[in-house]
């Protein structure tokens, strides 16, 4: 099972570093890996998907709060979150398939951001599940290239649970 964890950090020089060689020794893989500012000012937040059963991200989370400069861990994969991803895709578009394209773009809600005579760059933003329908959907002509930023999330104040939300109106055909 993949978990999303969040951690809180002070924002200095080599914190990165630490915490990726914890993984790295450990022989974990990270599959995705966001950092930013976080509220406060000299603190940041990491944002990482990692793979593993619930006995092991136990362990990863108290080996990350024995790093020097980790303020706050927490697993939020169980938890009603807000989650975005970024992405850039370059597409091949010429003139025959290029209203096909921007008409995908237009249906995901992406935004075309640069353009060439053969290719046009678009700039997705969405939760995980939309990168992936997306790409599913302008494979058919041809991708050059692909950037994301990986996952970003916070929880929701709310406790709304999106998920379980949208489970509901597929039963009751809302």
């Amino acid at each position: 099972m993949k978990h999303t964890i969040s951690v809180l950090v002070e924002d200095e020089a080599g914190v990165l570093t630490r915490i990726a060689g914890l993984f790295a020794r450990r022989g974990f893989n990270i599959e995705s890996l966001a950092v930013g500012p976080a509220e406060q000012m000299g603190i940041s937040r990491i944002t990482m998907v990692v793979p593993g059963d619930d006995r092991i991200i136990e362990q990863l989370i108290k080996q990350l709060y024995k790093l020097i400069s980790v303020l706050k861990v927490q697993d939020i994969t169980e938890k009603p979150c807000v989650e975005r991803e970024l992405m850039l895709v370059k597409v091949n578009a010429t003139s025959s398939n290029r209203a096909e394209v921007i008409q995908v773009t237009q249906i995901f809600r992406a935004r075309i951001v640069d353009m060439s005579e053969d290719s046009l760059t678009i700039e997705v933003v969405g939760d995980p599940g939309k990168m992936v329908a997306i790409i599913q959907m302008l494979n058919k002509f041809g991708i050059r290239e692909i950037a994301r930023t990986g996952k970003i999330a916070l929880v929701r104040e709310s406790k709304v649970n999106t998920e379980y939300l949208k489970s509901l109106e597929a039963k009751v055909g809302l």
